[in-house]
């Protein structure tokens, strides 16, 4: 035992103010929050200890699942992670191609597609927001009065405003910003494919087409798998952009996120730490395969 102790003592020593501290602000948090969504502090006299505060364990999650507006924010977030899931990895995978092959002024290109990353959500949503106005016709603004402009008047629309799809016009702001990183992640993938594949490939007569399709996309399976995890935890997290297009919260462009704001504003710290746990439980399911299949792919 002395033995073990001179052996493992110094490394749990010197992690273990980081240890520390992941317990108390990550999992401490992550348990006061989990208890806190099964009680019933709904006003602010209960937040301040004015009122009584019992447990209803799992009532909260069951209102909020039998919410006609939860549901719908539950909806949008779906549509928002798919349009946004599929533009960012159809953009990046074609950039990254493109920029594979021999192009000039490559460096200009990957700049490019990548500067929207610099810009911060808040910001490109004051800017989106200008271009995505719903007025049309001759009070027509943004991409409406491009469309009117150019002869496609048919293209103009309520943009946001949709209450049924206007979450998906949203997520056009966050593919433009997002598809460069994508694209960078593609790029290191296609320029990480060893050489000798590509010779042998020729070697063999196969075409460019042929060469790219058996044997380099293949190869970028793991590529796309992150790019996948990473693009859909992010998606399911939108908050900062949204609520700068459509601030305040707008009902066509509700998510679970901007409720738990919602409810958190109101004092309704129950719900929102419900919403908040649920949305852990989504990105759990999402994440947790991923790190799975890692562990099993190093060891092998």
């Amino acid at each position: 035992m002395p033995r073990q102790i001179r052996r493992w003592g110094p490394p749990l020593l010197l992690i273990s103010p980081s240890l520390i501290l992941l317990a108390v602000f990550v999992y401490g948090l992550l348990a006061i929050n989990a208890k806190t969504s099964g009680q019933d502090v709904h006003t602010a006299a209960q937040t301040t200890g004015r009122a009584p505060v019992s447990f209803v364990w799992f009532q909260n999650y069951i209102d909020l699942f039998g919410s006609e507006e939860f549901q719908h924010s539950l909806k949008n977030l779906v549509i928002y992670t798919v349009v946004f899931l599929a533009g960012t990895m159809i953009f990046g995978f074609l950039w990254a191609w493109l920029l594979d092959r021999p192009v000039r002024f490559e460096g200009v290109f990957r700049s490019i597609y990548l500067f929207p990353m610099a810009v911060s959500f808040v910001a490109s949503g004051v800017v989106w927001r200008w271009l995505l106005n719903s007025n049309q016709g001759e009070n027509a603004s943004g991409l409406n009065r491009l469309f009117q402009m150019i002869g496609l008047p048919f293209l103009q629309n309520n943009w946001w405003n949709n209450v049924d799809v206007g979450i998906a016009a949203i997520a056009i702001p966050a593919i433009w910003q997002l598809s460069g990183y994508v694209m960078a992640l593609f790029l290191a993938g296609f320029r990480g494919v060893p050489e000798e594949l590509r010779e042998a490939a020729k070697m063999d007569g196969s075409s460019t087409w042929q060469m790219y399709r058996h044997v380099i996309f293949p190869q970028l399976s793991p590529v796309a798998l992150s790019a996948v995890i990473i693009v859909g935890h992010m998606s399911l997290k939108a908050f900062d952009l949204i609520m700068s297009i459509s601030k305040p919260a707008n009902y066509q462009t509700k998510v679970p996120a901007i409720d738990m704001y919602v409810f958190k504003s109101s004092f309704d710290y129950s719900n929102a730490a419900a919403v908040g746990v649920i949305l852990l439980v989504i990105v759990a399911i999402l994440i947790v395969p991923y790190l799975v299949h890692l562990n099993r792919t190093e060891k092998h």
